[in-house]
This record gives structure tokens, sequence and C-alpha cells, in this order.
């Protein structure tokens, strides 16, 4: 972190997130979708942002996030990343962005690129995209890999319970992490799933980074696995602070 933490003021890019795993330090990151708390966000020093499809729960007030548009993220990084000066931004692909092809998840992740100013972009799923995060990768965009409780596939899963608690799943989100991992995605978010799990994924060595995800009362937060921290907030406008207390 920089801010009063250090006089770090570099521009936090993917690689140098990656550096910092490498040096075991650890890593903030926090949700926004406007100028004004990105601004603020930034100036504490948090090393990453994510504008995070869940704009369309808290900004718009919908049940879920399916319905948030291309356009409406691409209007939400766009005033984050114009706040930014040094945190990693990173954009999540709305629902139906990618899904549909390669051709059109290219053509959707270089328009959200150009026009909005951020680093990197996030997806939700395993195998089924580790083809389209590579086709991505090979053209110069960072990715960020979603598994686990993925908010994109609520209908699915019928709500946002625990995922991942059987073997059989286990053993795809397993698989789905290395899949990531050769497709060139330099993080992977894993939200909601067990701790023994999470910890598994994590000493594979797969990616630089990966979160695991648990249910609060107020929001989501992250059981530190890898001495670093991220945290997404759910609930409406309330932002809080990471927390790692793992060393």
């Amino acid at each position: 972190m920089a801010g009063y933490l250090n006089t770090d003021i570099k521009k936090i890019t993917a690689n140098k997130f990656v550096a910092m795993k490498r040096q075991d330090e650890k890593i903030s990151m926090l949700t926004a979708y406007d100028f004004t708390t990105a601004t603020i966000i930034d100036s504490a020093g948090i090393d990453g942002i994510l504008v995070g499809d869940s704009a369309s729960n808290v900004m718009a007030g919908n049940a879920d996030t399916l319905p948030i548009t291309l356009d409406e993220m691409i209007y939400h990084a766009r005033s984050v990343a114009r706040a930014v000066q040094r945190a990693l931004v990173v954009c999540d692909m709305p629902f139906g962005t990618y899904q549909v092809s390669k051709e059109m998840a290219v053509a959707n992740a270089v328009r959200i690129m150009k026009e909005t100013g951020v680093d990197a972009l996030k997806l939700e799923g395993g195998i089924e995209i580790a083809d389209t995060i590579k086709q991505l990768v090979d053209i110069g965009i960072p990715v960020v890999g979603h598994l686990g409780l993925t908010p994109q596939s609520v209908h699915k899963f019928g709500g946002y319970g625990l995922r991942a608690k059987e073997a059989t799943e286990a053993q795809k989100l397993m698989a789905d992490a290395i899949a990531l991992d050769e497709a060139g995605c330099f993080a992977i978010t894993l939200e909601k799933v067990p701790a023994s799990l999470a910890a598994e994924v994590t000493k594979t060595g797969v990616v630089c980074h990966n979160w695991h995800w648990r249910r609060q009362r107020n929001g989501w937060t992250n059981s530190c696995l890898c001495r670093h921290a991220w945290a997404n907030s759910r609930f409406q406008t309330q932002i809080f602070k990471t927390v790692c207390q793992h060393r």
C-alpha cells in the first residue's frame, strides 16, 4: 500500500501485482463505481480497485448482476479510471459480453480497454472460457479469473450458497484454476468456496494470487490464503476495509 504507509506512488500494474506476491507483500483492493469514491480509495494508497458488475445491485438496485449492460460498465469504469493515479483498476466484463463467441469477447474487451482506461479485465468461468481468456491475453489485455460462486450464474446455482462443497465440483474447480493459469490469468478470485479447497488451489502455485471469499453479514470479504487481501463490498454503498491477519 502507498499513501500514508509508504512513499511509493508508481502506477500499479498486473506485473507489479505478480512482483508484490513474489516479494511476500500484502496487497489491498476495494470496489468503486464512481470518480469520488475511487479518488478517496486511490489517495489512501489502496493497491487495486475493482469496478464490479455488482454496480447492477449497488448502483442500479437490480436483484442480481445480469441486467447491467456493457455501456453501463464502461460508464462506471471510465469514471473510476479517471480518478486513479496509482491503483490497478480491474473492470468486470458483464454477462453476455464474452460468453457468445471469442470474436464478440475480444471486440467487447477491446472496447472496454479503449474507452475506459482500466488496467485489466475480470471474467467469470473456467475451462469453458479458457480459450477466450488466452486470446485476450495474447492481444495484450491482462485478465483476472473468477471461480467458485460466480454471480452471473446465480440462476444456474439457485442462489448464492457455498460452492464446490462436493468432490466433483471441487475437482472441476481445481481443473478450472489450472486452465485459467495456462490461459494466462495473472490472478484468480475464488469466491465463497471451502477454505480447505482454496488453500489447496493456492498450494498448487496456480497463477500469482488466489483470493478466497466468504460471506459476512454486511458484504463479501476474503479469508486470507496468500497473505493478501482483496475485499469486494456487495452491500449498497458501504465500503469496508480489507483486513488481513494472516501474519
